[in-house]
């Protein structure tokens, strides 16, 4: 008998409609009260008259609403789709997987910090496989002291990094004589801090020369933590993240 030929799956592509419309919708920015067709055209590259007919359809989704004057605003099923998202959204399905990730590439210990009052909270936690390591499990609470972890939730509270902010942060010895930790902030949407991402060792292992070699591995995981919050990962972050980190012993 003749061998059957497996059949090749057809691949799979996108609705160039679709992708138009959605286009549309992410032209908006934070701040943007509404924009004019020509500012659509601009920022999407698209035609008016395409635009045009687009619109039309995300009109009767509920999804963009034009004003008397002829400019767009998104519409109230926007904030719908956002609520149905912050509801469905749980921190620990994008913390865990990078924690992992960040824990396996560097060969120490990965936390996710939050804020509790006076106290820093440790959230989530992946363990190095290292003996020597520090005994923090998800649920302690440490004081907000001049650490790493306890600095960037501190300086970062209130306010996004600027230009010349030397990122990650490093101490050494400061909550434990025998340990050191980087972090570097994660935001969300709004620019609001979600949380501190860190990597701590003891100082034996984690020393300033080795900190710097992680540096960069530290700024990937606070960004893809931040799109995933839905924040937008700042250009200053990443320049100071580039630059170099802080030694503060």
């Amino acid at each position: 008998m003749a061998k059957q030929t497996e059949k090749k799956q057809p691949a799979l592509n996108g609705v160039s409609a679709a992708e138009r419309a959605l286009a549309v919708l992410t032209a908006f920015r934070r701040g943007d009260s509404a924009l004019s067709l020509a500012e659509l055209a601009e920022r999407t590259g698209l035609v008016k008259s395409t635009i045009l007919r687009l619109a039309l359809s995300l009109q009767q989704y509920r999804l963009l609403a034009r004003l008397p004057d002829g400019s767009y605003r998104l519409d109230a099923e926007t904030l719908r789709l956002g609520t149905a998202y912050q509801q469905a959204f749980r921190l620990s399905d994008h913390v865990m997987p990078v924690l992992e990730q960040l824990a396996a590439k560097t060969g120490e210990t990965t936390s996710f910090y939050v804020r509790n009052g006076e106290e820093r909270l440790c959230l989530f936690r992946v363990e190095s496989t290292n003996r020597i390591r520090m005994t923090v499990q998800p649920g302690d609470t440490r004081p907000m002291d001049k650490s790493a972890i306890a600095q960037t939730l501190r300086r970062y509270e209130s306010a996004v990094p600027g230009p010349d902010d030397e990122l990650p942060l490093f101490t050494s010895g400061v909550t434990d004589p025998h340990a050191a930790a980087l972090a570097m902030p994660v935001f969300g949407i709004g620019e609001s801090l979600v949380g501190a991402i860190s990597i701590s060792g003891p100082i034996s292992r984690l020393t300033p020369a080795r900190a710097d070699q992680m540096k960069g591995a530290l700024f990937e995981a606070a960004t893809k933590l931040t799109l995933a919050c839905g924040g937008t990962p700042s250009a200053a972050i990443g320049k100071g993240a580039r630059k170099r980190s802080n030694r503060t012993a």
